[in-house]
């Protein structure tokens, strides 16, 4: 049972529309992890990992992987461990703190990365493909709307 059937017609539109709005997240979700473990032989948290240090060539601090991900530093180090591992990031150390490291992509991680993007990119597009151009349009401002009333609220 997905969480949109969980709702029923009592419950406001709002609510209906935020399990929706869930649902549809998870599907689309399952759908990509499921296709970039089969194809990539890798988690979406290590693609995830890998388009944050590709955004950042300088590298990141560890606490800022962790805060961009939103996931725990513990995470972020057993990722980090096995694209280390792997030859796809490197640790440096950052001056004046002996405590810290910044990771950064190297040139096969960086190339592995561009590789899987073009893959998933293909891959978003296509979950959306019952949707016309101005549908699109039409939801990405609706749900524009939306962040910007909650950001303004908050």
């Amino acid at each position: 049972m997905d969480l949109e059937a969980r709702a029923r017609a009592e419950h406001p539109e709002e609510l209906r529309l935020w399990l929706r709005l869930l649902t549809c997240t998870q599907m689309i979700e399952r759908d990509l992890r499921s296709r970039i473990r089969q194809t990539f032989d890798t988690t979406l948290p290590r693609f995830d990992l890998m388009a944050q240090l590709e955004r950042a060539p300088q590298g990141l601090r560890m606490s800022e992987l962790s805060k961009r991900m939103m996931v725990t530093g513990g995470s972020v180090t057993g990722i980090t461990d096995q694209l280390e591992a792997e030859g796809l990031v490197e640790r440096m150390p950052v001056a004046g703190d002996r405590r810290a490291f910044s990771v950064c992509l190297t040139a096969q991680g960086r190339e592995q990365f561009q590789a899987m993007a073009t893959v998933l990119e293909d891959w978003v597009v296509e979950a959306f493909a019952g949707l016309s151009s101005s549908d699109i349009a039409a939801l990405h401002a609706l749900l524009g709307k939306v962040k910007n009333h909650y950001l303004e609220a908050v």
